[in-house]
C-alpha cells in the first residue's frame, strides 16, 4: 500500500522561508529516492531535488543553494527547507516516490511568493 501526503505550504513574502514535509508509507520510501518536483499555472512539472535511499541529495540549478532536501528515515518523511524564495518559485510542489517501477505522487500544496 502506497500513501504519499505533502503539508507545509503557504504564502510568504519574497526573501522568507517555508518547509515542506511529505509523509510517505514505509514500503516506498524504503524502496527507491524520493524527490520534489513543481509546477506552475500554465507550466510543464518540473524537477526540483532528489534523494536516494542512502542519502545523496541533487537539485534543479534553479533552487540549487537555496533549497535543501532531507529525509527523516524513521519517520518515513522528507521534506524541503526552502530559502530566500522568489516569486517564480510560486507553484504546486508534489512529492514522488516510486514502487516495483511504478511511480506515486502527493496532492500537491501550493506554495505562494508574493511579488
Amino acid at each position: 500500500q502506497v500513501q504519499l501526503v505533502e503539508s507545509g505550504g503557504g504564502s510568504v513574502q519574497p526573501g522568507g522561508s517555508l518547509r515542506l514535509s511529505c509523509a510517505a508509507s514505509g514500503n516506498i520510501f524504503r524502496a527507491n529516492s524520493m524527490h520534489w518536483f513543481r509546477q506552475a499555472p500554465g507550466k510543464e512539472r518540473e524537477f526540483v531535488a532528489i534523494i536516494t535511499t542512502n542519502g545523496i541529495t541533487n537539485y534543479a540549478s534553479s533552487v540549487k543553494g537555496r533549497f535543501t532536501i532531507s529525509r527523516d528515515n524513521a519517520k518515513n518523511t522528507i521534506y524541503l527547507q526552502m530559502n530566500s524564495l522568489k516569486p517564480e518559485d510560486t507553484a504546486v510542489y508534489y512529492c514522488r516516490g516510486a514502487l516495483s517501477s511504478q511511480v506515486y505522487w502527493g496532492q500537491g500544496t501550493q506554495v505562494t511568493v508574493s511579488s
